[in-house]
């Protein structure tokens, strides 16, 4: 019974770093008691900030508290074992591969519940407990538990960063807003989100209205497959029965034809038997007579002789007829001449007629072509939105308007080094990457360049490798000194229509189209591409003169 009452309060004997029962109790000024060994490894990984807290509550201690042994607790615990109590609860979780463990459980580590963006620290549902119990620590932003907490730390000063800087276009901390981005344009990382929220919402609806638009075409499709299925079955279900009926008919003829020639040759074998006959019956009469006039030249008596001669030399009539001189071969070769000329007339027909079967006559296209856009409303359905990467800047061009716009100034802009700038063109790239159908516009004044380019296009030195429509790794459309084109492997093409303020690019990837218009109250068309893109593309601008601007537009 002293057992069962002890039990439900042998939770409050246990060390809350190894959730076991105390060994060698400690009791820190705070209040709050672990084991010797727990607390020191726990104080010993924060020595270089030089304060110390209890695990629980969080309170500070400075200098490092001396321990000393709870000999009271001690000796609780060592009463509590012997009445065979074991302190770990049965429903304790412990961190398994690909979890988040709590950052403070010694020894086996239970599975995080929560991770603090102020703490930088995971936390088991026990030592969770004091951001919920307590003041200082409820303010404390707390999110699902992740290993990802040490993204939130600078490299370069192990602080957490929560500012945003707009000019580099990276998370920094506050010594680094004081340090090498200092002059910079920088927000807070929370204002940025909240602008960055915005453009999620716009190009989660865009992405909703393709998912939207795709499904309809699957649909259509599968429709369309069906269909195919359909139409296929029957046609080779009906040519099988009219060829089945061609065959049957040529058979039909060939039996005909077969018997009629077996016909004609039993006629006509009849007929040569039945002269064959009397033919052999003339050739016996004819030799009797030969041999009674060869027995009648040879006898002595002439009274004899003169008797029988005139009976032995008459000769009956011949049976000689004209139907002898039928020749049934050359009858039968005519047949056969005439059936090769009708192989030949079918084989004429059906290589003439072959063309008109549907099967072969017309092909199915599947894939179902999307329309070329061709008003600014069908091209605005593609709007992308683009920003320009610092890191590929050359030197003198200065980015504003949230990295939209570009401006070639006289003095040099204090951009870190770094290995995707150019450095000998006044050129810069895009951050995103261009794949399916895209549209942008870009307003310009001065002279510029407008190009869309492979990333890894060289980016070092003044040679052509570099230059925007001068390698095979580049398109771009030029204005500059009234002289307007459009470039590609250092092959240009003139374009003798007037440009706007305003250029409108379209792409479409997939289709090898890439389209140049100039924008103003229409869309005229001032260059098109057809090739074949291998490999995603990024917009890209140069510009020549000083005060030269470029910018990406606001689409709505």
């Amino acid at each position: 019974m002293a057992q069962r009452g002890i039990q439900p309060d042998s939770a409050k004997f246990c060390c809350s770093i190894c959730l076991d029962l105390l060994k060698d109790p400690v009791t820190i000024h705070c209040g709050h008691s672990y084991c010797m060994s727990c607390i020191k490894d726990c104080w010993d990984g924060e020595e270089y900030k030089e304060i110390y807290s209890c695990p629980q509550c969080r309170r500070t201690f400075t200098p490092r508290p001396v321990l000393m042994k709870n000999t009271m607790l001690a000796d609780i615990v060592e009463e509590m074992k012997k009445m065979g109590l074991q302190a770990a609860p049965p429903d304790l979780c412990y961190a398994g591969p690909g979890d988040v463990a709590c950052d403070f459980c010694s020894g086996r580590k239970l599975k995080a519940l929560k991770s603090c963006l102020e703490c930088l620290a995971s936390y088991c549902e026990q030592h969770l407990q004091p951001h919920y119990d307590a003041a200082p620590f409820k303010k404390h932003k707390l999110v699902e538990a992740t290993v990802k907490l040490q993204e939130n730390i600078c490299s370069r000063h192990d602080e957490v960063m929560k500012i945003f800087c707009l000019t580099d276009q990276q998370c920094i901390c506050y010594l680094c807003s004081m340090d090498e981005h200092k002059g910079h344009c920088k927000v807070s990382a929370a204002a940025e989100r909240k602008e960055r929220q915005k453009e999620l919402g716009v190009s989660w609806q865009k992405i909703q209205q393709r998912i939207q638009d795709t499904e309809k075409d699957v649909k259509v499709l599968q429709r369309e497959v069906e269909a195919i299925n359909r139409s296929a079955d029957k046609a080779v279900d009906d040519s099988e029965k009219i060829f089945t009926e061609l065959i049957r008919l040529v058979e039909k003829r060939r039996s005909d034809v077969k018997k009629q020639i077996r016909s004609q040759q039993k006629e006509e074998v009849s007929r040569a038997e039945e002269l064959l006959e009397k033919l052999k019956q003339e050739i016996a009469e004819l030799r009797r007579k030969d041999a009674e006039l060869e027995q009648l030249s040879h006898t002595q008596d002439h009274i004899h002789f003169l008797q029988n001669y005139p009976s032995l030399s008459c000769l009956s009539e011949s049976t000689d007829s004209p139907s002898i001189n039928i020749r049934p071969l050359s009858y039968f070769k005519d047949v056969t001449a005439a059936v090769s000329k009708l192989r030949d007339k079918l084989q004429e027909l059906l290589s003439e007629e072959w063309s008109k079967i549907s099967l072969t006559a017309t092909r199915v296209n599947v894939l179902l072509p999307q329309p070329k856009p061709k008003t600014r409303a069908e091209f605005l359905q593609y709007s992308c939105h683009i920003t320009l990467d610092p890191n590929t800047a050359f030197t003198r061009l200065s980015l504003s308007e949230r990295n939209r716009k570009a401006t070639l100034m006289t003095e040099e802009q204090s951009y870190p080094s770094h290995p995707d700038r150019f450095t000998g063109w006044k050129q810069v790239l895009s951050r995103e990457s261009l794949t399916g159908r895209c549209y942008w516009e870009v307003k310009w004044k001065g002279e510029v360049d407008m190009a869309v380019s492979y990333q890894d296009i060289s980016r070092t030195g003044g040679g052509f490798a570099c230059l925007f429509g001068h390698n095979d790794k580049s398109w771009s459309l030029y204005c500059y000194n009234m002289n307007r084109g459009f470039i590609h492997n250092n092959i240009q093409t003139k374009i003798l229509l007037p440009v706007s303020s305003t250029v409108g690019v379209y792409l479409d990837h997939r289709a090898g189209i890439l389209s140049f218009y100039s924008v103003s109250e229409t869309m005229t068309l001032l260059h098109r591409v057809q090739t074949t893109f291998t490999r995603p593309l990024h917009a890209g601008l140069r510009l020549y003169n000083n005060g030269a601007t470029a910018e990406f537009c606001e689409l709505k």
